[in-house]
């Protein structure tokens, strides 16, 4: 990284921050080009690693490239403002994740209504019966592992 004075390893502040962001942006190797798409998300913490979990629809580019190429690149963001510097110019405040990994489909029934619980307490929807939502047997829940991770911000 660049500005090593703007990058955070600290695991647990990076995972505060993407904790805090509201949508993931999803990039895959989609063939000619790559392919990256905004996706709502919920996040774990467990043993120092960080897991993704986001869902799909049983079809689609995005499903297809999936069962392609399963590797992956996860970046999010909280953008505050932008301000004068001393020197004349202009800088943004934010703090920003990224982090790699590959997607892997949640198969197990109970490892799946748990993923899904997890996105939904990301969103404040915990009271929801992720169980007995009828979309959960529609769609494919994916986690990805980051097993590369890092933090930036400018505060």
């Amino acid at each position: 990284m660049r500005r090593s004075d703007r990058e955070i390893t600290d695991i647990e502040k990076i995972y505060d921050i993407l904790n805090r962001c509201d949508t993931i942006n999803l990039g895959m190797n989609g063939g000619k080009a790559s392919y990256v798409i905004p996706m709502t998300f919920g996040c774990a913490l467990e043993n120092g690693q960080i897991t993704v979990y986001f869902h799909s629809a049983q079809g689609g580019r995005k499903w297809e490239i999936l069962n392609i190429d399963p590797n992956v690149c996860v970046e999010a963001h909280l953008y505050y403002k932008t301000v004068k510097t001393e020197g004349g110019g202009i800088t943004a405040k934010y703090e920003s994740v990224i982090g790699t990994g590959i997607a892997e489909k949640v198969e197990d029934k109970a490892e799946k209504v748990s993923s899904f619980k997890v996105m939904l307490d990301h969103y404040k929807e915990s009271g929801f019966p992720a169980e007995s939502c009828k979309e959960l047997e529609k769609c494919e829940v994916f986690k990805v592992v980051l097993t590369e991770v890092s933090g930036k911000h400018n505060l």
